[in-house]
Formats: structure tokens, C-alpha cells, sequence
């Protein structure tokens, strides 16, 4: 069979997201409209502008449901994180998480898991203290592992015994977009059968400093409301919430899955991924719209779709003023204008912005309403932006159900890197 002919599907996902653990319960927030945006009150305690997070809550006490005191002595959250979704996902998939004494290698099955900026909470909190202070024979000798962005990858090579690609990609707000992207196009060229793809982001201040020095967070969040603060596509919009936790597909060749009589959620059809080059006004923090609007295509092209089959977009959407910038580069990339626009949602409405981890966590809710036959609302934007307004019948505010056939899943990240994943309801 050449690459061409060989068929890629989902099998399994994982999901730790801030409104909710497993798919079951984030199902039920997407369909609810639930938040999972909180006031941190560590974040007031240090002055950051934005002083609400999307955290996952409940972590600490499920640790003992997947790891041994000795896995997390040297496992930072991003690791924790990244390790729970990713074993939920091969669980639900039907897999059975091998014994630590057997020797058998999957060398079918790897993982593409990526971060932002996984690791910056160890350096922050424990190595650069204990550097600084003289002290660097009590950091211990695992400060290696806690620190390196490969251990999120590595460590599940280790638990599923996985011995193929095992990578970490980062590529900013892109990254678990691009990981499905990348696994995808392993399977497609039969150099894999299994990939777990996804990504993963902890709640540091240390990873969520610098984007609020930015201040392209929310500084006007009203702490005593802080469901309301993540607001895509809204005029009101005054920044992304940081969010944090991970999402993991299991993605899978056709023929695996139906040898091992495998339930499948959806078929992914196509991916693409560009950068901007940082022209035609694209740079480190601003998208050429041109290159976007190329992603977008090309990923079209590729699944071998027309632009009208698109029934959905899962948006990038941040909350910025960038969102009415990426609806117009929609439009104009599928030929569609606002009376044949497809509907769009943002997830980020009520998960915030989970960086690395935000295209995989988003993919989950993607295919979960594919396969459940609706599509979320966008909480926090009624008063859309009057760029926005005349694509106002597309938003979705409240959930809907919806029999959908296709969705189209994009990320755009700092760097002008741009990704985008087409799924497709498996019959």
C-alpha cells in the first residue's frame, strides 16, 4: 500500500484540561459551557496583570492511579501532565499499559508529545535558587530529567515501552496542533503504526510571566468573575487567560485498528504546517496573513475536500485582537464570505490558553463533537467584534446538535508558524 492509499484514524484520546479530567467530564463542560478559569491568588500575591488561570484541578490525588513514588521524584507537572493524558489515551484505546519487568518493546508505537515551555518551572523554582545560592550538590540527580523539554516524550517511552519516534516538538501556540500533524504524516508513510501525539503546559508563573509582561493576557479580568475573562471574538476581549494541562490522541493506520478491532472516533484526512517567514507583517508575535491563509488551503487540498464540506472550525481564537484577523483569513482561504461561512467555535472560551498544549487539548473537543454529533458554544462573546459581526449567524454561543461530517482544527503561534488538521466523522 503507498502513502497515498494508507487511511490514518483516531483510536484513543486523553484530555487533563482545566474544566475537566478524561473525556467524559470535558464532554459534558464543552456541552455545558463549563469554565475552568479560576482566580490564583498567587498570581495577586506577585503582581501579574492577569490574575486568573485555567489550572486542572484535583491532579495530586490521582497521581497514585498512574505513577510510583519513584516515577515522581523525578517528574515535574508538565511531565505529570503530559504522562496522565497520554496513558488515558492509549487505555482508551484499548492498550494495555505493560509491566515495568517486561521486555518487550513496541517498536510500532511512538509519541510525538510537545511543549512551550515545559521545564521552566523546575529551573525557576528549584535550579536556578540553588545555582545562585551556591548549593548546586543538593539539586539532586534528576534535575537533569525535570528540566530537559524531552522528558514529557521520554518518560512515556518508558511507561508504554514505546520504541519508535519518541520526540518533543515545540512550536509555541502551534505545538499540539503540530505533533498530530507530524505523527500523522509517520503513520502515512508507514514508518509507524501507533503514535500518541499531542501536548502539554504546566501552571508556572514562570511560564506565564512573560506573556503577561507582554501584556497580551487579560489585566482587566475581574477576579470575582473569572468564567468571564477568556473572551473570543468578542469586543470586549482584553487579552488570553493563561490556561494549562494536555491532550493526547492516539493516532493509528486503518489497518492497525481494524486488525485489533479497535473502536475509531474519526479519521484524520490532512494536515498542513508553514511558517510566514516573518513578511507581509508577519514577525515573532504577529501572523502573515498570507502564510495562514496558505495552511489553511493546503490542508484542504490535501484531504482531497472542497472548502464547502467544511462544516465546522475549531478557531485558534485567543481572545486577541487577532481573532478578527484569523475570521477574515478563514473567509478568504475557503472562499467562503459571511452568509456561507461555516459555524466556529473557540474552545479557549473556556479553557483558556494552554500554549503548547491548547491545539491537542482542542483537538480532543473536536472530535469529541464530531463523534457526538454537536458543536460547543463560545461563551463570553455576544458582544462580538464589529470585524466579526457580519460572521455573527456562524458563532456559536450555545451548544447545538448537529450531525458533522467535517471539522477543521488550526493553531497559529508565535514564530508566524501556522498548522491545521482536517477531521472527517468516521461511518
Amino acid at each position: 500500500m503507498n502513502a497515498s492509499e494508507r487511511r490514518i484514524v483516531i483510536t484513543g484520546m486523553g484530555v487533563l484540561a482545566p474544566n475537566g479530567h478524561g473525556l467524559e467530564e470535558f464532554e459534558q463542560s464543552l456541552r455545558a459551557g463549563k469554565s475552568g478559569i479560576r482566580f490564583i491568588e498567587k498570581l495577586q500575591k506577585l503582581n501579574f496583570r492577569c490574575q486568573v488561570g485555567g489550572v486542572p484541578q484535583g491532579v495530586e490525588a490521582k497521581t497514585d492511579q498512574y505513577f510510583t513514588e519513584e516515577d515522581l521524584f523525578a517528574m515535574n507537572e508538565a511531565m505529570i501532565f503530559s504522562s496522565i493524558a497520554s496513558i488515558d489515551a492509549w487505555r482508551d484505546a484499548g492498550l494495555e499499559v505493560p509491566d515495568r519487568n517486561d521486555d518487550t518493546v513496541n517498536w510500532d508505537s511512538g509519541c510525538v508529545i510537545g511543549t512551550g515551555l515545559a521545564g521552566m518551572d523546575t529551573i525557576g523554582e528549584t535550579l536556578v535558587p540553588k545555582i545562585d545560592a551556591g548549593r548546586v550538590r543538593r539539586m539532586g540527580s534528576t534535575m537533569v530529567e525535570q528540566t530537559m523539554a524531552s522528558s514529557v516524550s521520554a518518560k512515556l517511552s518508558g511507561a508504554l515501552a514505546l520504541g519508535n519516534q519518541v520526540t518533543t516538538n515545540s512550536s509555541a501556540c502551534s505545538t499540539g496542533t503540530e505533533a498530530i500533524h507530524d505523527s500523522f504524516y509517520r503513520i502515512k508513510l508507514g514508518l509507524a503504526e501507533k503514535m500518541l501525539a499531542g501536548g502539554c503546559e504546566s501552571s508556572s508563573e514562570y511560564i506565564w510571566g512573560g506573556f503577561d509582561a507582554m501584556r497580551v493576557t487579560n489585566g482587566g479580568a475581574d477576579i470575582s468573575h473569572p468564567e468571564e475573562a477568556s473572551r473570543p471574538m468578542s469586543g470586549s476581549a482584553g487579552g488570553f487567560v493563561p490556561g494549562s494541562g494536555a491532550g493526547v490522541l492516539l493516532v493509528e493506520s486503518l489497518t492497525s485498528a481494524e486488525r485489533r478491532g479497535a473502536r475509531i472516533y474519526a479519521e484524520v484526512l490532512s494536515g498542513a504546517v508553514n511558517c510566514g517567514g516573518h513578511r507581509n507583517g508577519g514577525s515573532m508575535t504577529a501572523p502573515n496573513r498570507i502564510s495562514v491563509q496558505r495552511c489553511i488551503q493546503a490542508a484542504v487540498e490535501n484531504a482531497g475536500i472542497s472548502p464547502e464540506q467544511i462544516d465546522v472550525i475549531s478557531g485558534h481564537l485567543t481572545a486577541t485582537m487577532a481573532d478578527p484577523i484569523e475570521v477574515n483569513n478563514w473567509s478568504e482561504a475557503l472562499g467562503r464570505g459571511p452568509k456561507s461561512f461555516p459555524l466556529i467555535n473557540s474552545t479557549k472560551s473556556m479553557i483558556g490558553h494552554c500554549l503548547g498544549a491548547a491545539g491537542s487539548i482542542e483537538a480532543v473537543a473536536a472530535v469529541l463533537q464530531l463523534q457526538g454529533g454537536f458543536v460547543h458554544g463560545s461563551i463570553n462573546c455576544t458582544d462580538l467584534h464589529e470585524k466579526v459581526q457580519p460572521f455573527a449567524e456562524s458563532v456559536v454561543h450555545e451548544t447545538i446538535e448537529r450531525n458533522i461530517g467535517i471539522i477543521a482544527k488550526a493553531s497559529f503561534g508565535f514564530g508566524d508558524v501556522n498548522s491545521c488538521l482536517i477531521f472527517k466523522k468516521w461511518q
